[in-house]
């Protein structure tokens, strides 16, 4: 199949229409505007890529990818590229960074727990560790002549576990003197142990 030029279509088109191509605002285009070489004679010599145009201040690189070597400069690390590093870097090297990795390596014993400071009160979660019953199980006696407003007695409290605490600080669980276990479970204002349990 033989493809015409593009001016012997326009010639064509032009005697089926009869108009000029002056007339319909057209002009022809010169055959030698347009290149026959083909696309690899265009390329340059160098072996790159051809690249577009470049902006005034910006400097043109070769390749995909700039490295850096040495200095302060940022840049893509190389340290996956075998032929990089083993231009730089030897079985010997690599042995000698191996044994001062090892000099340096400090094993830390362990110590003993601190001391918790400011805070002289039971410990909940000791207390929690201890028990073993379900919240609302009765386990400690509990007298209905001096039992007080269950829940005032708990609205003096910001939570659950400084209440609490302030139960075991004054008796508790065996007794109860500020109202805050009427049921006898020795959890103070719908205290729950078992998150501490299970730890």
């Amino acid at each position: 199949m033989v493809f015409e030029s593009y001016s012997s279509y326009l010639a064509r088109r032009d005697g089926q229409t009869g108009l000029a191509p002056a007339a319909q605002g057209l002009g022809t285009i010169a055959p030698a505007a347009v290149s026959s070489q083909p696309l690899s004679a265009m390329a340059p010599a160098t072996g790159e890529r051809p690249r577009a145009e470049t902006f005034a201040g910006i400097q043109q690189q070769s390749g995909e990818r700039v490295h850096y070597s040495g200095g302060n400069s940022t840049g893509i690390s190389d340290e996956q590229n075998f032929d990089a590093v083993a231009s730089r870097e030897s079985i010997q090297s690599d042995a000698a960074r191996i044994q001062q990795n090892r000099a340096n390596y400090v094993v830390v014993q362990p110590t003993a727990l601190p001391t918790r400071t400011g805070a002289s009160g039971p410990n909940i979660v000791a207390f929690a560790v201890s028990t073993s019953h379900a919240p609302g199980t009765q386990v400690y006696s509990r007298s209905s002549l001096f039992r007080k407003n269950y829940e005032a007695a708990c609205g003096q409290f910001p939570s659950a576990d400084a209440a609490q605490e302030a139960f075991l600080s004054n008796g508790g669980p065996q007794r109860d003197k500020l109202g805050v276990d009427p049921d006898g479970d020795g959890f103070a204002c719908g205290w729950d142990p078992r998150p501490f349990r299970a730890r």
